[in-house]
């Protein structure tokens, strides 16, 4: 009698159960810290921008001696990002950054109070404004917090509110 040897081929229904598992256990781990970084990414975008345009409005204002155009009078006023890059691009700025990394557009603020908490703009003064992930324009808390929804504020040469550490989501 010939005896016939079966050789197995495949895997069982109990190895391919595990590696399914894995799979899902390292996905749930790595999705979430994926969409943080991702987030991050935009703030980082965000104040890279803010800071260039405030770099290109700091230069304008030493050529000209002062931060509202000539003869122009900017009393509490909102500027449009046409408005302003009309003074800086291309000799100060060669293509501004007209949105955030949310795809919010920034907000420039010249001669006033940004709101409780943040002190008044004077004259010679200037904030430029992201209203970060909710792309809602929300009540200043001033310093770093740790919700991507605040308000990215950069007001005269520093930045005053920003999303820093870990990040509620």
């Amino acid at each position: 009698m010939i005896r016939v040897s079966r050789k197995q081929k495949g895997f069982t229904l109990i190895e391919l159960l595990i590696v399914v598992a894995i799979i899902g256990i390292l996905a749930a781990i790595a999705i979430p810290n994926l969409l943080t970084a991702m987030q991050r990414s935009k703030q980082k975008r965000s104040m890279a921008d803010v800071r260039s345009i405030a770099t290109a409005w700091e230069a304008r204002a030493v050529d000209i001696n002062r931060y509202n155009a000539a003869g122009y009078a900017l009393p509490g006023s909102l500027i449009t990002p046409d408005s302003l890059y009309q003074w800086l691009e291309p000799t100060y700025i060669k293509s501004g950054p007209r949105r955030d990394g949310w795809s919010n557009e920034y907000k420039f603020y010249m001669d006033q109070p940004l709101g409780a908490g943040t002190s008044s703009i004077a004259a010679n003064r200037y904030a430029l404004v992201s209203a970060g992930r909710n792309g809602k324009f929300d009540t200043v808390i001033g310093g770093a917090t740790t919700n991507f929804d605040c308000d990215i504020i950069y007001e005269n040469g520093s930045f005053v509110q920003f999303p820093d550490g870990i990040q509620d989501n």
